[in-house]
This record gives structure tokens, C-alpha cells and sequence, in this order.
């Protein structure tokens, strides 16, 4: 089975996290500010706050921007679920803005349509969270001009991106948002295995997120109550959670970051080289704009809806795993209870009813290649046989 997606491992990568496993510390070492560090100087931020997923780092992102009960965030139903739990984390309510047509990101168009309609129901969203879908931003220029002209906040959900660039600047640097989310997913583009990061230019944002993802446990004496009592003291001055990362994940992420550039120009060639072969189909392929450098994440190709389950089974019946990202998260039945239906997010469902991620990872050959675009041309057409 070919996957849709897999973590590429060297033997660097492994004697980095042998060493770590053969050191003084295992967990709130050197390592975690080391790759907080390198992965910040890379896109360019001024703070990172490294957590054992990006789900965390979305929690404490929406709790540091001040997210609770009464309050909205609005982000893309074409996304993981983790989007838009993070809000209910934190007793918050969601709500969905339609994609983009060509992207797949959240549409700008009907972004700015429903805070015009926000505004004048007095339901404005305190945070919107605008999701990088398979690696390409959306147009965050755009996105904080609605930012300042209705007052909310944004959190870039920059899970599949990391890598990728907007305008003449990287994902990640915060330039056009409060706070960036990064996953290092063993599918992403870089991996710690289980892993995630907060970016922010921030002081306060960054000082409030590092609090939160320790229990929020401080040992600082310029921050406690009545100063510190010794050495031995700290004080909980908030409630946090244990979000932390360990020191295996940052030494594996530490290595992973040294071939980053690597991977996404692997990826790029990989996804330039299927654009190449599917152009005499009728597959529907990825849209590039050209304020973006997409870090392809995923890459996937549309079908008509009548035939997208029969090309999918045929695809895994020949041994290539691909997938379906995603489902719209209104669709699920715990949102459904919530009210949300079907015809909710048109361009979403359609998306997705035509939707089939192929894969695409730095270690797949063009052998691997060429043997999914004959398996994807000849389920085609078998399906338009039939």
C-alpha cells in the first residue's frame, strides 16, 4: 500500500532522540527551547510555545486571546475537527464560514457577507481562525483587513503549512494574525511524532500561552503573589493543563527542521509532476494562487460526485491509500445536535462529496507516482465505464 502520507526518518533523526534518551533530561530540558527557537527564527516570529499537539495549541491560543462563554469563533468547515473544538473547550459557541471555491481555504467573499450580518445581529466573532488547507494560505491580507474593520482576533490554523509562504513571507510569522497554530503530526511536513506549536509576535500572548501549557505553574518571583518563599517555591496563578512537549519530540523535531526545505521542494515536485500527468483527465486539480507557496501537505483531486466512491475503492483495492480530507465538521453528529444541517455550507459539501487526497510525501519515487496516476486514470475509467 502506497499511503497518502508518511514521516520521513533518518538516522540522524534517530541518534538525535537517542541522545536525548541517554541524557540528564527527558522532559523540561534544553531541547524544547532549542527547537522553539529554530522554528521560530525559520518563519520569523518572535515567540514559539512548543505543546504535544496542535489541538493544545489551539486551546491555549483561544484562551490567551480571552475566548469563554457568550463568545463566537468562526473558522472553515473543510478542516479537522480540532478547528472548531477548540472553541468549545473553552465554553465558546462556533460557527462555520464557506470555502473558496478554487482554494478550499475560508472564502474572504462570504467571510466578509456574514460579519456584515454578524454585526448588525450584534453576534460578531471574537476569533476567527482561517484554516492553511494542505499547505497553501489563505489570503491573510484580506482576512486582517476584516480583522480590523470588525474587531476580532485571528488565530492562523497553519497545521499543513509549515514550510509554505504568503506574499514575501513565511507562514508563521504572524504578520497578519495574533497567533499561529503549527502541527507536527507524523504526516505533516516536519515531525516530532505527536507535537505542536504556538507563534506570536506577542510578549503577553507568548508569556500567557508558556503559562497555560504547565499547569499553569509559575516559579518566576516577579510573578507570584507575595513573592517567593525560596528556591524550592512556585505558585498556580492560573488554570493550565499538562501541554508540554518532551524532550524526545523537540530533539526529533530539533533534526527534522535541519531538511525542511527539502521536503516541501520534494513535495512541490511531486505535486508539479502530478499536474503534469492528470492533464488530459477530467480530475480537478489543486489551484495555486500566486501569493502563495504552498508547503503541499495533501494533494487533492476532485471527481464527480457519482463516481468518487467507486474511483476511491479502486484506488485502495490497487494498493493506494488515499483518503478524504475532510468531512465537513458541521456534518458530524455532534454538531449536528447543535443545529447545524446539510445545505448549511454548499461549496464545503460539494467539496467534499468530490474530494480524494492522493499521495504525497518526500520519500515517494516517481515509480510510486506513475503507478498512482495509472491506477487513478484507469479507475476513472472504469467508473465512466459503468
Amino acid at each position: 500500500m502506497i499511503p497518502y502520507g508518511r514521516q520521513d526518518i533518518s538516522q540522524e533523526d534517530i541518534d538525535a532522540v537517542v541522545e536525548t534518551l541517554r541524557s540528564d533530561f527527558l522532559t523540561q530540558g534544553p531541547a524544547v527551547p532549542r527547537f522553539e527557537k529554530v522554528v521560530a527564527d525559520y518563519v520569523g516570529a518572535t515567540h514559539a510555545v512548543a505543546v504535544n499537539s496542535a489541538t493544545s495549541a489551539l486551546h491555549i491560543a483561544c484562551l490567551a486571546l480571552g475566548l469563554g462563554p457568550g463568545d463566537w469563533l468562526w473558522t472553515s468547515p473543510i478542516t479537522f475537527v480540532a478547528s472548531a473544538n477548540c472553541a468549545l473547550y473553552c465554553g465558546a459557541n462556533v460557527s462555520f464560514v464557506d470555502i473558496d471555491p478554487d482554494t478550499y481555504n475560508l472564502s474572504v467573499e462570504d467571510l466578509e457577507r456574514r460579519l456584515i450580518s454578524a454585526e448588525r445581529d450584534g453576534r460578531l466573532p471574537k476569533i476567527v481562525v482561517p484554516v492553511h488547507l494542505c499547505g497553501q494560505s489563505c489570503d491573510m491580507a484580506a482576512i486582517a483587513d476584516l480583522a480590523k474593520r470588525f474587531q476580532f482576533k485571528l488565530i492562523e490554523d497553519a497545521s499543513h503549512a509549515i514550510g509554505g509562504r504568503y506574499g514575501n513571507g513565511s507562514v508563521g510569522n504572524c504578520r497578519y494574525s495574533d497567533i499561529t497554530i503549527l502541527s507536527f503530526h507524523p504526516v505533516k511536513i516536519v515531525t516530532t511524532a505527536e507535537g505542536g506549536m504556538a507563534l506570536t509576535n506577542d510578549d503577553a500572548l507568548a508569556a500567557k500561552m508558556a503559562l497555560l501549557r504547565s499547569h499553569g505553574i509559575t516559579r518566576d518571583p516577579s510573578s507570584m503573589d507575595g513573592g517567593s518563599e525560596g528556591p524550592w517555591y512556585y505558585q498556580q496563578i492560573d488554570l493550565g493543563f499538562n501541554y508540554r512537549m518532551t524532550e524526545m519530540q523537540a530533539a526529533l523535531g530539533l533534526s527534522q527542521m535541519a531538511r525542511i526545505e527539502t521536503f516541501v521542494s520534494r513535495r512541490q515536485d511531486i505535486a508539479r509532476r502530478y499536474d503534469e500527468l492528470f492533464r488530459d483527465t477530467s480530475l480537478v486539480r489543486p489551484v495555486q494562487k500566486p501569493y502563495a507557496y504552498s508547503a503541499y501537505h495533501l494533494y487533492p483531486v476532485r471527481v464527480s460526485s457519482a463516481i468518487r466512491r467507486e474511483v476511491f475503492e479502486s484506488l485502495r483495492e490497487s494498493g493506494i491509500g488515499v483518503n478524504v480530507h475532510y468531512i465537513p465538521v458541521h456534518l458530524q453528529p455532534y454538531y449536528r445536535a447543535m443545529g447545524f444541517a446539510p445545505g448549511d455550507y454548499p461549496e464545503a459539501e460539494r467539496y467534499y462529496a468530490e474530494a480524494i487526497s492522493l499521495p504525497l510525501f518526500p520519500a515517494m519515487t516517481d515509480m510510486m507516482q506513475d503507478q498512482v496516476v495509472a491506477a487513478t486514470k484507469s479507475a476513472l475509467q472504469s467508473a465512466k465505464g459503468t
